[in-house]
Formats: structure tokens, C-alpha cells, sequence
């Protein structure tokens, strides 16, 4: 029970709405049934948390790069216009 608890209390944000839902009716059940599904429901639990880190660990990767993307496009396109302008300025010589 004192597990089943502790996965009630998490933050709301951390799990679907369907699971925090399924927690509650899996705790309203007799503890005999309850312990029956105790062991599977924290793998489920446990790996929808651990989805949501790997998820936000990418989102966050790729809006990093995004901007790495950003910088390296202004990057170029100043070395482009240097290049001319030493082009254009060479031509004039």
C-alpha cells in the first residue's frame, strides 16, 4: 500500500491522465486484488516516467540544435558576404 501511495503523490504533470485514473481505481480495490496488480502497474508507472524524461531530454536536444542550426545559417551567410566583399574588393585592385 505504502508504494501505491507514493506513486499517487506524484506530480500530476508527471503521468497521464489515464494512469493517474487507473491508480485510483487500482487503489480502491480489496488489497487482495490490489497486490496482485501492485508489481506490474510501478513497471507501467515506472516507464511512462522514464518515457517522459527520454522525451524531454530529446525535445530539449533538438531545440538545441535548432538553434546550433541558427547560429551556423548566420555563420555562413556572413562568410559569404566577406568572401564577396574580398572578391569585390580584389576585382577593383
Amino acid at each position: 500500500m505504502s508504494q501505491l501511495s507514493r506513486i499517487e503523490k506524484s506530480p500530476p504533470d508527471e503521468l497521464p491522465a489515464d494512469l493517474v485514473e487507473l491508480l485510483s481505481a487500482v487503489a480502491a480495490l480489496p488489497e487482495s486484488h490490489r497486490a496482485s496488480v501492485h508489481q506490474a502497474l510501478n513497471r507501467v508507472v515506472d516507464s511512462t516516467k522514464r518515457r517522459r524524461r527520454i522525451l524531454t531530454l530529446v525535445q530539449d536536444a533538438l531545440g538545441q540544435l535548432r538553434l546550433d542550426m541558427k547560429y551556423l545559417m548566420f555563420d555562413l551567410e556572413a562568410t559569404r558576404r566577406e568572401r564577396d566583399d574580398y572578391r569585390n574588393q580584389s576585382e577593383e585592385i
